[in-house]
């Protein structure tokens, strides 16, 4: 391989370091904020889901931060750099995952009053299946935030010079701060002031990128010529890496897996003060996706555009497609003091807004589903203190685990896709719960054992027998001028290396495209919980809560009052057999008439009085509630 001559890219100026730091500084301050402000506020349902009373705008922007860590900031662009612009069509699959989200599973495990969502499982199944749902998480999201803190930091400190561990230890320490200090209504604040950073940070690198690329039409027509704007590959094949299917159908169950059922999406949702709020949220946020997937895919563009006949990777200026985005930084805003501390900036908003999330929902889970269930009649500000001790404990353990990160190597992109993996046997365990109410406890708990096996057995397969280029497509990347060093030639002769002998699956199974774990996990999460409950004997649909059921059915058979309770299977879906208690709680009522008009009088109208219900804005609302749940 030839050697080439370095250009050499700058080095972080004091001006730099000074806009970083102020990003901690102004994270640090929001924590203090509320720590003061809700002081006399003293219960954990406060201080874990902001007393039930957020509102949509930050709670969105809440969202998109902490889903679009630095790992995208890095890593997106630099996937577009060397596989094409197909990673737009993400746009689509975040679309359908907010679709889902909003209408499918928000609505549920709002109406159920619950803080957790492994807290659903119990009430729907029973204890087993919820705890152990909650171990699986509670690890998969340490083991994913730790890399999450470790990645792009290394990637930061070879490119720029930034410290390694002075930014890993900053990013835990002032994460485990603000949570500990100001609970959820903090982490919220302050990733909405981290989106803005991120968005400015891309601004930054999108305006100085299209300069020195002379304007958009100059950019576009190289990335064009260099085959970066081929989206559209209908390719049905499942082991190519990135097609239309893979992205839009994978891409939706990775998503999906991740998001729709995930703690630290559900807990900003049921921290709103009325379903409608936790809706508009989802969407709001959806607009933020977008944004801050097209700046990136855009970036990759413009990177491409720059580097399209001397690439810093194949040249061996950086050691990793991950240093590219960085290193493109350096180089076109190294002499502007301060901007390059601002795209930094903005990379580890994406770092603290995923790390807070984790570190809160880690609380959360943990408290509602391990302490309380261990320790009854916890005061108000007993649980305030334990949840607060929790996030100190969290904190640390996500901060070690990025240290134990720096040791993995090779094991670090597993690290990363262990969420993926997680994701969909969780996706599918709540998926029986809630759209299958035959489902009992034993096809639930089955089905999930089957599901991780199933996702872990193709994931890590495919790490250990990586598919080859003919399956990953990377496009062509050119050095042709970058000024090579003044060398002599030298000859060498190399021993053949024998081709490593690979398993029959190596080629097939194991070259399945990652974005299809997580949907493989939920297919056979689904399939063997349904047959698992078939032999064992399924639940009656008299005896299954409505309020836990999805009645999607509704939408197909819209045309007929009879075929829609006919899909039911039993459940009773109509308000006149439910009771609604002054907590929030619903419950089935001991006996119901079979009467047109109910005996304790109810009509139509009931809806209006019911506890919880917001006529106004006809949705659901956390003003009367007073419990975070209904145990």
């Amino acid at each position: 391989m030839p050697e080439f001559v370095s250009p050499g890219v700058g080095v972080f100026s004091t001006w730099d370091y000074v806009v970083f730091a102020a990003l901690f500084v102004v994270s640090s301050g929001i924590g203090i904020f509320f720590a003061v402000k809700e002081r006399k506020k003293a219960s954990s349902r406060e201080f874990l889901v902001g007393g039930k009373q957020m509102s949509c705008v930050p709670v969105a922007l809440s969202l998109t931060a902490s889903f679009m860590s630095a790992v995208t900031v890095l890593g997106t662009p630099s996937e577009v750099y060397r596989f094409g612009g197909a990673f737009v069509l993400f746009g689509f699959s975040y679309s359908m995952v907010v679709l889902f989200t909003a209408e499918l599973f928000v609505p549920v495990f709002y109406r159920s009053g619950i803080t957790s969502t492994y807290e659903y499982l119990e009430l729907r199944f029973n204890k087993t299946v919820r705890i152990a749902a909650t171990l699986i998480y509670i690890m998969q999201t340490i083991v994913y935030t730790g890399v999450v803190v470790y990645a792009p930091a290394l990637a930061l400190n070879q490119v720029t010079g930034f410290n390694l561990w002075g930014s890993v230890f900053a990013t835990g320490i002032v994460c485990t701060f603000y949570c500990t200090l100001g609970g959820l209504k903090a982490v919220v604040w302050t990733d909405a002031f981290q989106m803005v950073v991120m968005v400015l940070g891309f601004l930054t690198v999108l305006i100085q990128g299209t300069i020195v690329n002379g304007g958009l039409t100059s950019a576009w027509e190289k990335a064009e010529a260099g085959s970066r704007l081929g989206v559209f590959d209908f390719d049905p094949d499942p082991l190519r890496r990135h097609t239309f299917w893979t992205i839009t159908v994978g891409g939706t169950f990775t998503w999906l897996g991740i998001y729709g059922v995930n703690q630290s999406t559900i807990q900003r949702c049921i921290s709103c003060k009325s379903e409608k709020h936790a809706k508009l949220a989802l969407y709001l946020n959806l607009i933020g996706l977008w944004v801050i997937l097209g700046c990136a895919v855009f970036s990759g563009l413009l990177m491409f555009a720059y580097y399209r006949n001397c690439d810093p990777w194949t040249a061996g200026f950086v050691s990793a497609p991950d240093q590219l985005m960085p290193y493109f930084v350096m180089d076109i805003l190294g002499s502007f003091p301060g901007l390059p501390g601002l795209f930094v900036a903005c990379a580890f908003s994406g770092t603290l807004s995923t790390v807070a999330a984790s570190i809160n929902a880690l609380a959360t889970v943990t408290y509602e589903d391990l302490v309380k269930n261990c320790f009854k009649n916890l005061s108000n500000r007993l649980g305030t203190w334990i949840s607060k001790g929790l996030c100190i404990v969290f904190g640390v353990a996500c901060t070690s685990m990025a240290v134990a990160a720096s040791q993995m190597g090779g094991v670090v992109q597993a690290a990363l896709s262990i969420h993926g993996m997680c994701g969909g046997p969780m996706l599918g365990l709540f998926s029986l719960g809630i759209l299958f109410p035959w489902t009992n406890w034993k096809g639930a708990a089955g089905g999930l054992v089957m599901g991780i096996a199933m996702s872990f057995w193709v994931g890590i397969g495919g790490f250990v027998y990586p598919a080859g280029p003919d399956k990953a497509f990377p496009l062509p990347l050119s050095t042709n001028s970058c000024l090579p060093l003044n060398t002599t030639d030298i000859i060498s002769t190399l021993a053949p290396t024998l081709a490593s002998e690979r398993p029959v699956l190596a080629d097939t199974w194991y070259c399945m495209s990652y974005l299809y774990y997580s949907a493989v996990g939920w297919i056979a999460t689904v399939i063997a919980g349904l047959l698992i409950t078939s032999l064992t004997g399924p639940n009656r649909g008299e005896d299954v809560n409505p309020v836990l059921i999805r009645p999607v059915c509704n939408l197909l058979c819209f045309w007929s009052e009879k075929y829609k309770k006919m899909c039911w299977c039993g459940v009773q879906h109509d308000a006149d057999c439910m009771e609604f208690h002054d907590n929030g709680a619903f419950s089935m009522k001991p006996e119901t008439s079979t009467n047109k008009e109910p005996q304790n009088g109810l009509n139509k109208d009931t809806e209006n009085t019911m506890s919880g219900y917001n006529s106004e804005e006809k949705s659901y609302s956390n003003a009367g509630l007073s419990k975070d749940t209904y145990f």
